[in-house]
């Protein structure tokens, strides 16, 4: 069971923990006294676990890669004795003065800009409820104030002075107490004082800066929320922040102290005799506060901490206090070390535990934990006793059940954030270091075998990765990394188990030979039962990502290459068939296995989420709609319901009809340009859906995105999905100019005409992109960029043109789609017109909206929110001769019934799509 930097190998790339050490620590016969990490002189050597001893197997088996028999080293200080379990050769010694990997210096720890950011995002929502709750924090204020009254003054200004004497003097004592204790590391403490001291010099520059700034810059309403008149002193109020606890609050965080107890008391007191005096507000005790908390932290990240894990020493005398002998203490990687004990005693692999190493992964372990049913639970939300205590409890349980795995000899705290947990040492090498050939079918029903014995006891591993198998000299498997294991595991979990060494080693045998040692072993009727959990989702991150791997692998070997070669012109059918399957046709290959020999087995798969992102993003898209929709809905100047009151029944029903159409003629439009054929129910849906997507993307965006996975769901590839919505978007282009050209036109024959010459505009507009397409043109660079960006048109768009030019019927349905859409959209903002009053032209209303709509498109707002309203306002004024108050009230009616009132039946449609998996 391997610890490593607070990660296990089912989330991270799968450190090998449980198998040999990588190239780090131990002395070798040509190194000096002294380099073999540390060492303690005259102590009887190690001597040979009794399970390595009275393994079976002949004398002259040749060893395994990487546990060689070790001479003992001239010059180490051991005395002679029985050879222990040879550690890897290949461990470099420390150097001389080295204490090894924890002397690291300093680190960045995730959890202190975690904490950063919570600090700054907390002073801020502070800030904001003071302005915006006034009456709440100022009738704090006020009775605090009344109830520091009831103190006598003199007794209140006396215990000011004292608290702040007593508050000064904190860090004081705390640093004269850490300097005159005795204690081995002497360095590690300066470090520590000395990011106190400049945390709370930071801490106070930024209470001094915020003072000033809200005296400043801030409106008088959050002034006075955060301040209060001075007792006796006039007109004069507090500072808006209570400085006096930041500097110390922030020595006290950065310099890791131990002892809270006593500051925590001069904190409070000081806190209470500021509130008794009238110096401070609660608010500004409390901005004080998270200043001094977020300096420190903010501090630690910038700077880093010094490295929190022990050093060897340190180490040797956890483990002499746990009951241990430990001689020597070798590195063996991140957080590992290799030691030695007495004689007589097994060697240890001792793995260290970080706290903050261990924060480091929460976010994606919090969120995995949340997402599926079968993810493990975050070790980031245990303490690290707990977390000691849960893997000690699934070893053990391991270890009774008969499962072959590393024995804890010992466990122990390291201080707040660092725990040790001290493994018997078993040589040995992981899955992933065998060769092809030493993948026997025993080895493998011996791994099922480990597997069902975990099984029978309803333990689970939920990391049986290729790192989590440990193949020892005799050839016997070992199930290592149980630190996400659990105990009374579910049904679901243990068949997820199945499932996972299923997959991993097929990644290395093939499905067939995977299949028939699990069958072997565990019966079809266990093997068949994990069939719905052969899902990526529910593997292992590492296992993932090698199937990813294989896929590229698999690609390679497809590609064009020599003669010969899997992809090469000329290959046979056996270079084929030697080539990688690809991650998909792996976990179908273990079905058809698996269904071969259980053909009765359940093939659905079991739904292992619990939340979907796209769940989130349609709570998140609604939570977004409603903060966009709710201020027009209760707007003083363009408030659609008091429009729709005043408006004529008789035009407002006749824009409803045509806002409605405008959805069928939609679908026509989109249907139109896809060859194949497309349930039309489901697609007008899709368009309807369209109505609540733009309100969460920006224009024009969320209806390409929506449209091109409903053609994929709809079993079209996607780039020909991609090239469909190309063409009607292309053909949406080009029918929205020739219709603004032409009702322009009408325009400029409407008697009396507008204060808008439209007309000349256009034409200067078409002239000056004419003359800018020449001028790139002219350029080699420009036109390159140009050329690129027109490839895809030339590449994918066009052929599907073409394609669709097969099909005239169809193409004159998507045209007039195109069309019809645009003209309901028109005939609706018509009647909203209409409807308030108005009789402008139609063909100055057409123009409005033309132009609006390609605004909209351009803007970067969902829906085109604020962009389309202003820019259809100032059209209607200058196009169509209306007022101000008349564009408002239709322009307000308009997008109520297009953007406001389709949003809730375009949630229905979205949410009804996706549950039949059309989206």
């Amino acid at each position: 069971m391997a610890i490593v930097a607070g990660s296990t190998n089912s989330d991270t790339g799968g450190a090998r923990a449980g198998g040999p050490p990588g190239p780090t620590g131990t002395p070798g016969p040509d190194r000096a006294p002294g380099q073999a990490g540390v060492t303690e002189p005259a102590v009887p050597g190690p001597t040979a676990l009794p399970e390595q001893a009275a393994a079976p197997g002949p004398a002259d088996a040749p060893r395994h890669a990487g546990t060689p028999e070790r001479p003992g080293a001239p010059g180490q200080a051991t005395a002679p004795g029985p050879a222990g379990p040879a550690f890897p050769p290949d461990i470099p010694a420390a150097r001389p003065g080295t204490p090894g990997p924890a002397a690291a210096g300093r680190v960045r720890q995730p959890v202190a800009l975690i904490r950063l950011l919570v600090g700054l995002a907390t002073i801020a929502l502070t800030l904001l409820l003071a302005d915006y709750a006034r009456a709440t924090t100022s009738g704090i204020a006020a009775d605090v104030a009344q109830a520091a009254r009831l103190v006598p003054r003199p007794l209140a200004a006396l215990a000011g002075g004292l608290s702040t004497a007593a508050l000064l003097l904190v860090p004081v004592w705390s640093a004269v107490r850490r300097l005159l204790s005795a204690v081995p590391d002497r360095r590690r403490i300066l470090q520590h004082l000395s990011d106190g001291l400049l945390a709370a010099v930071l801490a106070y520059g930024a209470c001094v800066a915020m003072d000033l700034g809200l005296d400043e810059l801030a409106p008088a309403s959050l002034v006075a929320a955060l301040t209060q008149l001075l007792p006796g002193a006039g007109l004069a109020h507090t500072e808006p922040v209570y400085g006096y606890l930041a500097p110390v609050l922030a020595f006290m965080t950065a310099s890791a102290a131990r002892e809270h107890r006593v500051p925590r008391i001069v904190l409070s007191v000081s806190a209470l005799a500021g509130l008794a005096a009238g110096y401070a507000t609660p608010t500004a005790l409390l901005l004080g506060l998270l200043l001094g908390w977020t300096a420190a932290h903010g501090t630690l990240y910038a700077v880093g901490t010094p490295d929190p894990r022990p050093r060897p020493a340190q180490l040797l005398q956890s483990l002499r206090e746990a009951g241990l002998r430990p001689v020597a203490a070798h590195p063996a990687g991140p957080d590992r070390y290799l030691v030695r004990q007495e004689s007589g005693r097994p060697d240890l692999d001792v793995q260290l535990l970080d706290r903050q190493a261990v924060t480091a992964a929460l976010v994606q372990r919090a969120w995995r934990r949340l997402r599926l049913r079968t993810a493990p639970h975050p070790r980031a939300l245990r303490s690290l006793r707990t977390g000691l205590e849960h893997e000690a409890l699934v070893s053990y349980a391991a270890v009774a059940a008969g499962v072959r795995t590393r024995r804890i000899a010992a466990t122990a705290g390291l201080g707040r954030d660092s725990a040790l947990v001290a493994y018997e040492y078993l040589p040995g090498r992981t899955l992933d270091q065998l060769a092809t050939d030493e993948l026997t079918d025993p080895l493998l029903a011996d791994a099922w075998s480990q597997l069902a014995l975990l099984q029978r006891r309803e333990i689970s591993h939920r990391a049986l990765v290729p790192s989590s198998l440990l193949v020892d000299r005799a050839g016997a498997v070992h199930l290592v990394d149980l630190a996400d294991g659990d105990i009374a595991a579910s049904e679901l979990v243990l068949r997820c188990d199945i499932a996972q060494l299923l997959t991993t080693l097929a990644l290395r045998v093939g499905a067939e030979r995977s299949v028939r040692s699990a069958v072997a072993v565990l019966g079809p009727d266990a093997v068949g039962a994990a069939l719905p959990l052969l899902q990526p989702i529910a593997l292992a991150r590492t296992t993932r990502t090698a199937l990813k791997q294989t896929a590229r692998a698999h690609c390679a070997a497809l590609a064009p290459a020599a003669p010969g070669a899997p992809g090469a012109p000329g290959a046979t059918a056996a270079d084929r068939a030697a080539a990688p399957a690809p991650p998909g046709e792996l976990l179908d290959a273990i079905r058809a296995e698996v269904l071969r020999t259980q053909p009765q087995a359940p093939v659905r798969a079991v739904k292992v989420e619990r939340l979907r992102p796209r769940t989130l993003l349609a709570v998140g898209g609604g939570v977004v709609a409603g903060w966009l929709l709710l201020p027009q809905l209760f707007a003083s100047e363009q408030n659609p319901i008091a429009a729709l009151g005043d408006a004529d029944p008789l035009w407002l029903a006749l824009a409803v009809l045509a806002a409605a159409a405008s959805h069928f003629t939609a679908a026509m439009g989109f249907v139109g340009f896809v060859p194949e054929r497309l349930d039309f129910r489901n697609a007008l849906l899709a368009q309807l859906a369209g109505s609540f997507v733009k309100l969460v993307s920006p224009g024009g965006v969320g209806g390409v995105a929506l449209n091109t996975r409903f053609l994929q769901r709809a079993g079209i590839p996607t780039a020909q999905a991609l090239s469909s919505v190309g063409v009607g978007q292309l053909f949406g282009l080009v029918l929205h100019l020739l219709q603004l050209g032409a009702f322009v036109y009408l325009l400029d024959l409407e008697p009396g005409g507008s204060e808008l010459d439209a007309l000349p505009a256009v034409v200067s507009g078409l002239a000056g992109a004419a003359v800018l397409l020449a001028g790139v043109s002219a350029v080699p660079p420009a036109r390159r960029w140009l050329a690129a960006r027109l490839r895809p048109l030339t590449s994918e768009v066009l052929p599907r043109l073409l394609e669709l030019l097969r099909s005239p019927g169809r193409l004159a349905v998507g045209v007039t789609g195109q069309l019809l859409v645009s003209l309901c959209l028109v005939a609706c903002l018509y009647c909203c017109v209409r409807a308030v009053g108005r009789e402008p032209a139609f063909a100055s209303v057409a123009v409005v909206f033309l132009i609006g709509n390609a605004v909209g498109n351009a803007a970067p707002t969902p829906g085109g929110a604020g962009a389309v309203d202003s820019a259809l306002v100032t059209l209607l004024e200058h196009t169509a001769s209306m007022e101000e108050g008349g564009a408002l009230a239709a322009v307000a009616l308009y997008r109520l019934l297009t953007l406001v009132l389709p949003v809730l039946p375009g949630w229905a449609a979205f949410a009804w799509l996706q549950r039949r998996g059309a989206l």
